[in-house]
This record gives structure tokens, sequence and C-alpha cells, in this order.
């Protein structure tokens, strides 16, 4: 189980996808994430992009916990293409950020 509600993965994708304009506030964000929260936006990224299935969503976390060498903010703005892996990694796992996304849009 994801220890991050969709809402929040929302609010990374949609900066991520701003990210020439929002990256100190992407960075803030991240940093201000639990770090079972940060565990988990990790390993749902490497699902995302493949590196794990969603059946090894506990391994990818255990990963993420015992190999995170970088601060997660650093970790995830480096990788090409974070907002598309956090939906393919939340799209394989069942879950949606779509409502979550138009909620923010528009400013809900």
């Amino acid at each position: 189980m994801l220890d991050i509600s969709t809402y929040k993965v929302a609010q990374v994708i949609l900066m991520a996808r701003e990210l020439d304009r929002a990256e100190s506030e992407l960075r803030a964000f991240i940093d201000r994430l639990t770090e079972e929260e940060q565990v988990s936006l990790v390993a749902l990224m490497w699902i995302g992009r493949e590196s794990f299935t969603a059946d090894e969503l506990e391994e990818a976390k255990a990963t993420a916990r015992e190999e995170a060498t970088t601060p997660t903010a650093d970790y995830l703005l480096g990788s090409p293409h974070l907002s598309d892996h956090l939906e393919n990694g939340l799209d394989e796992l069942g879950l949606s950020a779509i409502d979550d996304e138009d909620d923010l849009v528009r400013g809900g």
C-alpha cells in the first residue's frame, strides 16, 4: 500500500509538468513530505518506469528506503519524465490522480 495520498501525488505530477516554473515549489513540497511519503513517491516512480512491478511495491519501498543516498527531491527532479512515471505507477497500482489533478487545476 502506498503511504502517500493520490492528492499529493497529483500535486507532484502537476508541479513536475511545470518544472521550469515550479522547481523550487516542487522541491519544498517534496521536502515537507514525511519519510514514508517520500519512500512511496520514489517507489511509485520506479513502478511507473518499470523498474519494479505493481506486485513488488513493498520491495520497491524497502529498496527506496535502503538505497537513499541523496535528498529525495534531488533524486526525483533528476529523473526525466517524472510526471509520466508517477501517472504510470498509479495506473499500474489501479489508482488514478486524474480527479485530484482536475480539482487542483480548478483551484479546489
